[in-house]
Formats: structure tokens, sequence, C-alpha cells
């Protein structure tokens, strides 16, 4: 029975730990600071890095003020927990940490969608490992085509469309003959 309730227990603080990374992920998406969240929902700042790492449990209430300054559905902080905890007890769930984070943020901030393409294509490329010498020129041929063509001639900054636009004269790979 003790076994029981000690995995009860750890699924419980798991389930704490996810909506405060939660929590953070959206507070931070929407670029407030921990002070900003604290002074909305008349707390200390403390109190929301508790919450966003798990040291302290949000009650219901509490986490309904943090949905509403947060524009999210209640549902958001769950989000994820049916994915299965590995064995090391770490959510097989992707973007938890700052760099994540920033990264969203930063690329849904670009208003260009070519140089948007360009980006996604060169972090594809990267985490398929790919060279970086290679991921490196194929974006920067995404961007090129973006800014020359606008995407008006076709090339929408995918691959393949080397020499589309009337400017051929390099090599498929990239590189200038």
């Amino acid at each position: 029975m003790d076994t029981f309730r000690f995995k009860g227990a750890r699924h419980a603080a798991k389930i704490d730990q996810q909506v405060g990374d939660r929590i953070r992920r959206r507070r931070t998406l929407l670029g407030y600071t921990q002070e900003q969240l604290a002074e909305a929902l008349d707390i200390s700042y403390q109190q929301i890095q508790k919450y966003e790492t798990g040291a302290n449990r949000v009650s219901a209430g509490r986490l309904y003020q943090i949905a509403q300054r947060l524009e999210a559905p209640i549902s958001y902080f769950f989000e994820g927990l049916g994915v299965d905890f590995d064995e090391t007890g770490e959510a097989n769930a992707s973007g938890s940490n700052r760099a994540t984070i920033e990264l969203v943020r930063n690329f849904n901030q670009i208003a260009d969608g070519g140089i948007r393409n360009a980006v996604a294509s060169l972090v594809k490329a990267l985490s398929s490992g790919d060279s970086g010498a290679q991921a490196l020129a194929a974006a920067a041929h995404d961007v090129a085509s973006s800014r020359n063509g606008g995407g008006s001639n076709g090339s929408n900054g995918s691959n393949g469309s080397n020499g589309s636009n009337g400017q051929g004269g390099g090599s498929p790979e990239g590189g200038a003959g």
C-alpha cells in the first residue's frame, strides 16, 4: 500500500511541475516577468517562482486567476499530461526550457514570411544532422529568394527553386561554380 501512495504522490508532484512549467511558458511567451504577473495577481514574485518550479501547488482559484491574466484556458495548463513520463521522471514534452521558449517567441515576431520559412528550414536542417554549412547555405538562398522575388515568382523559400528566378549560374549544391 505504501508504494501505491508513493507513486500517487510522485505523480501529483509531476502534475504540479507540469502546471508550473506551463505557467512559466505562457508568461514568457506573453513577455511578462514574474514580477509583473505577481503584481497583477497581488502576490509576491517569490510565490510565482514557487508555482513555476512546482515547489508550491496552485489552488484551483489561483489557477483560474492565472489563466485569466495569461489569457489561456484552464486546460492549457494540463495539456500533455497524457504523455508518459520516462524512467528518469522527465515528461516527454518539448519546449519547457528557456531557450526553446525564447526561440518560439522570437520566431513568432518575424514579420517576413520568407525569412520565417528560411529560419524554419535552417532549424530543420540542423536538427536532421545536416552540416551547419549546408544548412546555412540553404537558408541564405531561401532568404535571398524571398527578398529578390518576394515569393511572387513561385519561389516560396523552399528548396528546389535554384535558378528558377532567371539568375542561375550557381551549382545545385548552393555554391558558385
